[in-house]
């Protein structure tokens, strides 16, 4: 493989989600500044956990003077999606990753950065990987610092209009690959819907919203996979090493 086009084509691939990454966590900064956090304390929270609804989630349990298990608890409710992710981008690693690299690549498991990744072709390079995160964690952080010193001082319109590029970020994720794929773009729509039906169901009323995604996320895949198998990539015809990586698989 090619480390450096990877390194490259993931920090290209990465500079949209960067943006988003930006202005959402300038809202986080102002969040932080709220409850006294400082600048430092708040860019280190950033660098060391990439998850807006966790670092969202732990803001409040600050606020609210929870111990530590609390704190831990919350956070492996809320982001437990992210073991499936890593679970489905370590199918896609070469049989032969060293840990090391797996476990690097585990830092950088987001949503966004999820999705570009499980949509490269063939294996997954992880430096491509690497990429998209040395572009995309330096503006989390960077974002939340900015929030902290700067936010109260734009204007609340302006504050409220950066958060909106969330929703277009994952727009720009979803829609390229759907558009390619009639049963992609189906089951986009059918997990949309699911997602805003679910809350109404009053046996789930009580679950936490990182639960809920995780029940769908498996629910979802899990019939998908039924219905749709994939038993090899289009356009390519199974070769003799694939079926001996499968054996050792």
């Amino acid at each position: 493989m090619d480390h450096k086009k990877n390194f490259l084509s993931g920090m290209h691939d990465g500079i949209p989600i960067a943006l988003g990454y930006f202005a959402v966590s300038f809202t986080l900064g102002i969040a932080c500044r709220n409850i006294g956090l400082s600048a430092v304390e708040s860019t280190v929270m950033s660098l060391t956990n990439l998850t807006s609804a966790g670092e969202f989630a732990a803001l409040n349990i600050i606020v609210a003077g929870a111990g530590y298990w609390e704190m831990a608890l919350s956070q492996l409710v809320i982001n437990l999606r992210y073991m499936l992710m890593s679970a489905s981008l370590s199918q896609k690693l070469a049989p032969d990753t060293p840990l090391y690299h797996r476990l690097m690549v585990g830092y950088g498991v987001t949503d966004e950065i999820f999705g570009i990744s499980i949509n490269v072709p063939g294996r997954l390079d992880p430096f491509y990987t690497y990429g998209a995160v040395a572009i995309a964690s330096p503006a989390w952080a960077l974002g939340t610092c900015l929030g902290v010193v700067l936010g109260n001082v734009l204007p609340a319109r302006i504050v409220v209009a950066l958060s909106v590029a969330l929703y277009g970020m994952f727009l720009a994720i979803i829609i390229p690959p759907a558009k390619k794929d009639k049963i992609l773009a189906l089951l986009v729509l059918v997990s949309m819907a699911a997602s805003w039906a679910f809350p109404l169901v009053p046996f789930f009323a009580g679950i936490s919203g990182g639960m809920k995604i995780i029940i769908l996320t498996v629910a979802i895949s899990a019939i998908a996979a039924v219905l749709f198998p994939v038993h090899e990539e289009k356009g390519e015809a199974a070769k003799p090493e694939d079926s001996a990586e499968a054996c050792h698989e």
